[in-house]
């Protein structure tokens, strides 16, 4: 298999096998004119099996919802062919619509225009709160949004 490398753009390495189509999804990177490509099940020293993401472009990425998806997943940053940062993420201590509430007498699901607001109740577990209601969403259950 040969996949090019990018000359400006991420490489997100070091993602939970089989969770690079989540990441795709959230990202909404089916809507990018560049090249994109998935790499399931790499082999890896540290993890048995990744995957892997190389976006082709400069493109503003959230890393809340990388950090959400996989707070083990590391970004690189590549500018003229070359490695110029690289970040390593963790849960964050809020996201805003990446989740929905599933209680159904939540606010959020009443008014339309509110935000999904969850805040980080306990990190070992990766348990968030809504930020209305309180109901309690682990991380491993991520809905379509």
């Amino acid at each position: 298999m040969n996949i090019d490398g990018i000359q400006n753009g991420y490489v997100i390495d070091h993602i939970q096998a089989g969770k690079a189509m989540a990441i795709y999804r959230y990202l909404r990177l089916d809507k990018l004119d560049c090249s994109v490509a998935i790499i399931k099940n790499a082999k890896s020293r540290r993890m048995g099996r990744k995957d892997i993401i190389k976006i082709d472009d400069l493109i503003p990425i959230d890393l809340d919802i990388l950090g959400y998806i996989d707070p083990d997943v590391t970004v690189n940053i590549i500018r003229d062919d070359k490695l110029v940062e690289k970040k390593h993420l963790a849960l964050p201590t809020r996201v805003v619509n990446v989740i929905r509430c599933k209680n159904p007498r939540c606010i959020t699901q009443i008014e339309q225009e509110i935000e999904h607001v969850f805040v980080l109740a306990d990190p070992e577990k990766g348990i968030y709160r809504c930020f209305y209601c309180e109901t309690a969403h682990k991380g491993d259950d991520m809905p379509e949004f």
